[in-house]
């Protein structure tokens, strides 16, 4: 527990060895039973509002008692169990506004420690890269820096580049990175994390040459003589990252606890690596990472290793080992629609992204090898995540999932991730199958401008129908998809609240949502997909304790105002994992 968050306790000590008062509580549904004996040191949080999401409507209790990492009380203070105050402790909120921890839907959380090395181009201390010249001299500035200076043979990461942001709107090309790098691999990483701009030394590293043809379900981007320009998306660039060097266990550990510092920082409690290559797996799953892991956190292998997986006797799938769960397997349909390689039923009116017309994407994989491989995991009875984006691939997975014989009364509870642009006739087949849609709000900010640019606006409208879907009774979820857009929740909340775009234009009003149901899909919605309902989600007896707390209520703050609510604490079965720095702390009158 870090010092700032000592502050925030009216601490008595405890004394163990007079724990002689023995008492039974089984009483009202907020209450959990606990059997008559001595009670360990407790918590007792009060003084502000403290939001339960333990309803469909917004339900606040004056009460929150925590022992042993579990929520033993929530409810009125005046039927809030007696402690001896020299056997408890009392958080002050001070007005403060308590949550149940947010629950990460679906984001990269290798990402967060492979990111630590290389060039992120969303370091705010870098000037803004708006324009090719720009990044061309953010690359250049990198690598002339005495403290990045790579050796030959090392290949250099640039993170988070999106052509779509540049003046010239177009790809920076493997002739302008050779001028930046001539002799080391160099790899600009598409902001999608689907697409990659690679120089010669890469391309050469991995073996490719301008006679190297695209896998199946890939594009390799050539110039007006032929030759490879470096651009690589879908498996081109699955193929090429597979030979890049990889991190060393040390790095790794080095990365992993600013990775699980950056969610803690975010409110959340629970994360997840939403797509978990095969040495991500290894090193995550050891047990050097296992004992450093304080944050809940589900792993989605790749389904690309599956036979690999299902002949190891050693993972076990769907229960925790520390705070690591194999949660179950990611399969990938299509690509990504900023990036136009998703796959829709109608077509990208700017062609693809060599602008070859007409165009509506393509798959990454047949149907027929994704209904193959879905059945080996639906057989071994792990969990269904599904990445599809374009509405001709979310008929695919609803295709395969009724050739698979799933049904929502079955509880197999399939994922498919971002259903970004789902039809409205698709939904009922959510239902009917049971699916979980864990939506990406985000795109109505980030790329819904650019959307408008290749479909009509009755398509982009229905981008991430949050409250459409949870009209139907779906269990729903929103995600950021980090590292494809920041790791920030509350810019999470707005962005499905306002739907708003960078130019103002709102994409579907009536899917905005409420505060308290933006609030949802980032608790009591993932809670439910991940099968953890009874376990997190909710402020309830028997629950953890796994609280954010907030410098403001939600649910009293405007909406163009909620994206700078800031996160002052997160707790973690009633640990303090994360606390503002203390002038921010200050800030709010901590």
């Amino acid at each position: 527990m870090t010092q700032a968050s000592h502050s925030k306790y009216a601490a008595i000590s405890p004394n163990r060895a007079k724990y002689a008062r023995l008492f039974g509580l089984c009483s009202a549904a907020s209450i959990l039973c606990i059997p008559a004996y001595a009670l360990a040191e407790t918590t007792t949080y009060r003084g502000g509002p403290i939001i339960t999401m333990d309803s469909d409507q917004p339900q606040l209790v004056e009460t929150v008692i925590v022992r042993d990492g579990q929520i033993i009380y929530a409810g009125p203070k005046a039927k809030a169990p007696k402690i001896k105050d020299k056997d408890q402790r009392v958080y002050d909120l001070a007005g403060k506004t308590m949550l149940p921890g947010f629950i990460d839907a679906h984001s990269h959380f290798s990402a967060a420690i492979h990111t630590s090395r290389g060039l992120d181009l969303w370091n705010k201390n870098l000037p803004p890269v708006h324009n090719m010249a720009a990044l061309q001299d953010a690359i250049r500035t990198y690598l002339a820096s005495p403290a990045n200076s790579p050796a030959t043979s090392e290949w250099v990461m640039v993170w988070q580049y999106d052509p779509e942001i540049l003046t010239e709107k177009r790809h920076i090309t493997r002739a302008e990175l050779d001028a930046l790098s001539p002799n080391h691999p160099l790899v600009v990483m598409h902001v999608s994390l689907h697409g990659a701009v690679a120089n010669s030394a890469a391309l050469a590293a991995a073996g490719i040459t301008d006679a190297s043809t695209a896998p199946a379900g890939g594009i390799m981007g050539r110039d007006a003589d032929g030759k490879l320009n470096g651009l690589l998306l879908e498996t081109a660039m699955f193929a090429l990252i597979a030979k890049s060097p990889k991190a060393s266990d040390q790095d790794n550990l080095n990365g992993l606890e600013a990775a699980q510092q950056r969610y803690f920082a975010e409110g959340y409690t629970h994360a997840q690596d939403g797509a978990t290559q095969p040495p991500d797996l290894a090193f995550l799953t050891s047990d050097a990472a296992r004992q450093r892991i304080k944050i809940d956190l589900a792993l989605l292998p790749f389904a690309s290793q599956l036979s690999n997986l299902l002949v190891r006797d050693d993972l076990k799938f769907g229960e925790y080992q520390g705070h690591i769960k194999l949660q179950g397997i990611k399969f990938v349909l299509d690509g990504s629609p900023q990036a136009r390689t998703a796959f829709f039923t109608q077509d990208y009116a700017r062609g693809s992204p060599e602008g070859h017309h007409p165009w509506h994407g393509a798959p990454v994989t047949s149907a027929a090898d994704f209904t193959a491989a879905a059945k080996k995991v639906m057989d071994r009875g792990w969990q269904l995540f599904v990445h599809a984006n374009g509405d001709a691939a979310i008929d695919m997975a609803i295709s395969g999932f009724d050739q698979l014989g799933l049904r929502a009364a079955d509880n197999r509870r399939p994922i498919i991730i971002h259903s970004q642009f789902q039809r409205k006739d698709q939904l009922p087949a959510y239902v009917r199958l049971g699916v979980g849609p864990s939506y990406f709000s985000n795109h109505t900010y980030y790329w819904a401008d650019i959307h408008r640019s290749n479909f009509p606006a009755e398509t982009v409208d229905f981008i991430s129908p949050l409250k459409s879907a949870a009209a139907l009774g779906l269990h729903t979820s929103n995600h950021s998809d980090y590292s494809v857009t920041p790791l920030d929740t509350r810019f999470m909340l707005w962005s499905s609240m306002a739907r708003r775009s960078i130019s103002g234009v709102v994409s579907g009003a009536d899917e905005r949502l409420t505060a308290y149901q933006a609030l949802q899909a980032l608790t009591t919605g993932p809670a439910w997909q991940i099968f953890e309902e009874n376990r997190k989600g909710r402020i309830k007896a028997g629950l953890l304790a796994d609280f954010v707390i907030l410098d403001r209520n939600p649910l009293d703050t405007p909406t163009e105002d909620i994206k700078s609510i800031k996160v002052l604490e997160t707790i973690k079965e009633g640990r303090s994992m994360w606390s503002a720095p203390a002038d921010t702390a200050s800030d709010q009158g901590l």
